[in-house]
C-alpha cells in the first residue's frame, strides 16, 4: 500500500498530523513491515511525510509511550525490540488480565454487543480470504480489534488502555519471534470464546481465553526475522 496517497495534511493541525503519522508507523511495525530494531530517524520520517522534524518527533514519542518504539539519547528512536524474556511477559501479562475481562465483560455484554462482535468476525473472515499487503494489514488489526472491544465491553478504561499496549506489544512479538505466516490471532478461536459470552458462561470464555493465549506463544520460536528498510516498509515515493 502507498501510504502516501491515503495521508494528506491538508489544513490539519501539527497534533493531528503527528497521529496520522504515528498510525502509518505503527501499521507498519503491528503487520511486521518494519522489524524490531529498525532505525526510525526523524529527519526521514520528516522527509517521507513532508513534514518537519518537530511533527515527527511527537509521532514518534507517541509510540515510545506505546512501547512500540525505544529512543536512545544521542543515538535516535529504534523500532522496539523485545528479549525473549519481554516475550514471555507479555503473554504472562495477557493471561492475567484477560480472564478478568472476560469475568466482567460477560456480566455487561449485551445482545447488541454480541451482533457488533458477529460483524467483527465476518470482518476477520473476510480479511483472511482476501489476498495482498493491505488485506493482511487489516487481518491483523481485526483480530487485535477483537480482543479491544472485549476490554471497551468490560467498562473499564485502564484495562482498555492495558489491552491496546499488550495488543501493540505482542504483534510486535510476533513479528519477532512468530513461527508462521498465519494470523496471530485464531479467528475460530474467536468465534468459540464469543460463544461461551453469548451462554454466559465465563469459566468457559476464560479457559478458551487462555488456550488461544496459549496457542499464540505456541507459535513463538526466538529466532530474528529481516525486515525492510524504513521507506520500503512505509511504501512511500
Amino acid at each position: 500500500m502507498n501510504i502516501s496517497e491515503n495521508i494528506t495534511f491538508p489544513e490539519a493541525s501539527q497534533e493531528d498530523r503527528s497521529l496520522a503519522i504515528r498510525e502509518a508507523l505503527r501499521n507498519a511495525i503491528v503487520d511486521r513491515r518494519l522489524a524490531p530494531g529498525t532505525k526510525l530517524s526523524e529527519s526521514e520520517v520528516g522527509a517521507l511525510f513532508s513534514v518537519s522534524r518537530t511533527v515527527a518527533r511527537a509521532a514518534l514519542q507517541m509510540l515510545a509511550f506505546e512501547g512500540l518504539v525505544r529512543i536512545e539519547r544521542n543515538r535516535g528512536a529504534f523500532v522496539s525490540n523485545p528479549s525473549p524474556d519481554e516475550a514471555r511477559q507479555i503473554f504472562a501479562s495477557r493471561r492475567l488480565i484477560e480472564p478478568g475481562i472476560i469475568a466482567a465483560a460477560v456480566e455487561r455484554i449485551t445482545a447488541a454487543d454480541i451482533e457488533q462482535f458477529r460483524r467483527q468476525l465476518e470482518e476477520e473472515q473476510r480479511h483472511i480470504n482476501e489476498r495482498g499487503p493491505s488485506a493482511r494489514r487489516a487481518e491483523i488489526k481485526a483480530s487485535g480489534d477483537f480482543h479491544l472491544m472485549l476490554a471497551s465491553v468490560a467498562g473499564n478504561v485502564i484495562l482498555q488502555k492495558f489491552m491496546d499496549e499488550l495488543v501493540g506489544r505482542s504483534s510486535l512479538v510476533i513479528a519477532l519471534y512468530g513461527r508462521s505466516g498465519i494470523s496471530s490471532c485464531g479467528h475460530n478461536e474467536h468465534l468459540a470464546i464469543l460463544d461461551a459470552l453469548e451462554k454466559g458462561d465465563a469459566a468457559q470464555a476464560s479457559q478458551l481465553m487462555l488456550h488461544h493465549i496459549d496457542h499464540i506463544e505456541a507459535d513463538l520460536d526466538l529466532q530474528l526475522k529481516q525486515g525492510f528498510a524504513l521507506k520500503d516498509a512505509l511504501a512511500l515515493t
